[in-house]
């Protein structure tokens, strides 16, 4: 068989050739005697001597040529050739005999294969490329007697069917129609839609260029989903399967689809509240809360719609709004209560933030505990704060606060400084509301204390002595004995000494030279340091009593350490070093230790060594009104001589150094001395008279 196969392949150009060079010949049937070889199996009923003009004709006749004659009995070829379609319409013009030759044996397979086989055929040559799904079919698989239906497979000899290659149709549904899951209802064109590749997805098909494009959770649904949807009412096809329905598809309104979750009671139209996106996601810009009986506010307007509509039934009630305890639960357990009434959260809180409260301090003043001073200012959870361990509700806030004393809320700052008074060092005593700084304990009351406030004193504020920074005082102890508030309430110092720097070198302290009964008040008084209160009285108290012209006399005249500066403060550690003022006058006993003497020595050789006091009182130098001329001096003043002036006999001179000085001894005593040689002669008339006129 291989033999006559190779031998047919010889032949198919040189038999065809010489058959028709016979006939141009005009060899006659008669004259043909011998056959070139017998026919293949398919033109086997014309394997006879008779019958070789079936194909090749004779001379003389219009029969036409051999391809004709081919084509007028391989009428699907013809017609596929006519309509221009396949591998005979698309290869060149030429006899049929130069690929199909005969005369080469029953079993010479007259198809040649140029690829060499069914399987290697280049399918494009057909005018149909094999490409996804379909290039990997057998070609047997598609080439089947029962899908030749076109036009050119009818045409073909009924004996052909089982092996020829014509009568496909290029449609998909002339292979797929019993495959087609749309029942006919998209129609025969499935390319429109589905690719060659796959047949899911339908790539070329895109929703979103009908009348409903896929968004949210749409676009993840199979399309039987909708298009099968049981709320359809679908025929049935032949096989009794529900046909799909693709178009006209209702889709106006969700509820074409979806079964109403509310029952009608917000109509038809869902997507006026709800995105495809999600059905329990609300489009906040499509639902209109406000037209409803609660219209949302404040943090509510934030809140997921399943906080407060519970998804349980499609005909669930509606949520209660009518007091927050509807939702809410009472987050103080019950203690929450207005004039003994218990109340409902708004009337404290609002639905903007649940702090802080709307409760006032208007509000508060028809309390048992109005708010005044600081306590207006102070935040509600201040003194309303979360108890750990207690369960005053959800909140954990203690509403109904002890308030009877300060010490309810306040520890004592001041630590046990005050237990010992009467009542127990309660802080209204001291202490206002308007500020825990401003303190209320006058200077009266201060009075009732070891330390009278008076003069400077009572203008200083309290922390300067009190207080935790006491500028130019010694530090009080710490925290631990005064309490957080640093505050010495009962400080130690209480003498003059004890906060004031002492400028007299502790010559006037208790312990001095000269001690004063009453300290530094003795001569001091609490409004200045300077003047002092020491006077003319208080200084008899010393042993320089102050008379006559003493008393007139300035301090500093006497005591020149008065006359240095003040100092910037008399505190003990601000005070800058300066001499101390101890007032100590030398040989005061004397008045030569103050006033410089006019006489010279003329007196020292008097008994009291010419003490000023003998003669000279404090009132004046002049006159000596305690020098007696008759008892003092040698010579007593009388008659005419009472009446002259003392310096006609007591001249002034001046001494070595040219100071000027009254002479007082020796004076002469005799007349003549005074008076020289006249004076006898005139005793009785001129001299008086000229004592007089002197």
């Amino acid at each position: 068989m291989d033999d006559v196969r190779e031998a047919g392949r010889r032949a198919r150009g040189v038999v065809p050739t010489l058959l028709w060079a016979l006939v141009a010949a005009g060899t006659t049937p008669a004259r043909a005697q011998v056959s070139p070889g017998p026919l293949s199996r398919a033109h086997r009923d014309l394997d006879s001597n008779l019958k070789c003009f079936t194909c090749h004709g004779q001379r003389g006749q219009a029969a036409g040529s051999l391809p004709e004659r081919c084509l007028a009995c391989h009428k699907e070829i013809a017609a596929l050739v006519q309509a221009g379609r396949g591998l005979h319409a698309r290869a060149p013009k030429q006899d049929c005999a130069r690929c199909h030759p005969e005369h080469a044996g029953l079993d010479f397979d007259l198809v040649h294969w140029d690829e060499g086989s069914p399987e290697r055929f280049d399918h494009a040559r057909a005018g149909w490329p094999l490409a996804g799904k379909h290039a990997g079919l057998a070609c047997r698989a598609c080439h089947r007697p029962e899908l030749q239906a076109t036009s050119a497979g009818a045409a073909a000899p009924p004996q052909a069917h089982a092996h020829h290659w014509v009568g496909l149709d290029r449609t998909c549904a002339a292979c797929h129609a019993k495959q087609d899951p749309h029942r006919g209802a998209l129609g025969k064109d499935c390319a429109r839609c589905h690719g060659v590749a796959a047949w899911k997805p339908a790539a070329a098909f895109d929703h979103a260029r009908t009348d409903y494009p896929l968004t949210g959770r749409h676009a993840k649904l199979v399309c039987d989903a909708c298009h099968l949807s049981a709320a359809l009412k679908l025929p049935l096809d032949g096989e009794g399967h529900r046909v799909p329905l693709y178009k006209p598809l209702p889709h106006n309104e969700c509820s074409a689809c979806h079964a109403d979750a509310h029952a009608g009671r917000f109509g038809p139209a869902c997507s006026r509240c709800h995105v495809t996106s999600d059905w329990k996601q609300v489009g906040k810009d499509r639902f209109d809360h406000d037209a409803t009986r609660y219209p949302l506010r404040g943090r509510h307007v934030s809140v997921a719609c399943a906080q407060c509509h519970v998804p349980k039934t499609a005909g669930e009630k509606r949520p209660l709004f009518q007091a927050c305890g509807s939702c809410h639960a009472d987050a103080h357990a019950g203690q929450a209560a207005l004039a003994g009434r218990k109340v409902d959260c708004a009337s404290c809180h609002q639905v903007q933030e649940w702090k802080p409260a709307t409760y006032t301090v208007a509000q508060h003043a028809a309390s048992a505990y109005p708010l005044e001073g600081k306590h207006a200012t102070v935040r509600c959870d201040a003194c309303h704060r979360r108890i750990q361990g207690a369960t005053p509700g959800t909140a954990g806030v203690r509403i109904r606060m002890a308030h009877a004393t300060c010490r309810d809320c306040h520890e004592d700052a001041h630590g046990t400084q005050l237990a010992k008074r009467p009542d127990g060092g309660a802080c209204e005593s001291c202490h206002r509301v308007d500020g825990w700084k401003s303190v209320s304990f006058t200077v009266a009351q201060h009075a009732r204390l070891r330390l009278p406030l008076e003069g400077a004193h009572a203008k200083i504020a309290c922390a300067a002595c009190h207080g935790p920074d006491r500028p130019g005082l010694p530090a009080l102890p710490g925290e631990g004995a005064l309490g957080p508030a640093r505050v010495a309430i009962v400080p130690r110092e209480v003498a003059c000494e004890a906060c004031h720097f002492d400028p007299h070198a502790g010559k006037l302290a208790g312990k001095g030279r000269r001690p004063g009964k009453a300290g530094c008040l003795a001569c001091h008084g609490t409004d200045s340091f300077r003047p002092s209160t020491m006077d003319v009285a208080a200084h008899s108290a010393t042993p320089f009593p102050l008379e006559g012209g003493h008393g007139a006399i300035p301090c500093a005249a006497c005591h020149a350490e008065i006359k240095s500066p003040s100092a910037a403060s008399s505190l003990l550690l601000k005070h800058a070093p300066r001499p101390p003022m101890t007032f100590a006058v030398q040989g005061f006993q004397r008045c030569e230790a103050c006033h410089q003497g006019p006489h010279g020595n003329q007196f020292a050789k008097r008994p009291d060594r010419g003490a000023c006091a003998s003669c000279h009182t404090t009132l004046a130098f002049k006159p000596a009104s305690r020098f007696d001329h008759g008892r003092d001096a040698g010579f007593s003043l009388e008659g005419a001589h009472a009446r002259v002036a003392c310096a006609r006999c007591h001249p002034a001179r001046k001494d070595a150094a040219g100071r000027s000085f009254v002479l007082y001894r020796p004076v002469p005593k005799d007349c003549k001395s005074c008076h020289g040689e006249r004076v006898p002669a005139q005793r009785s008339a001129a001299g008086p008279a000229r004592e007089d006129r002197s």
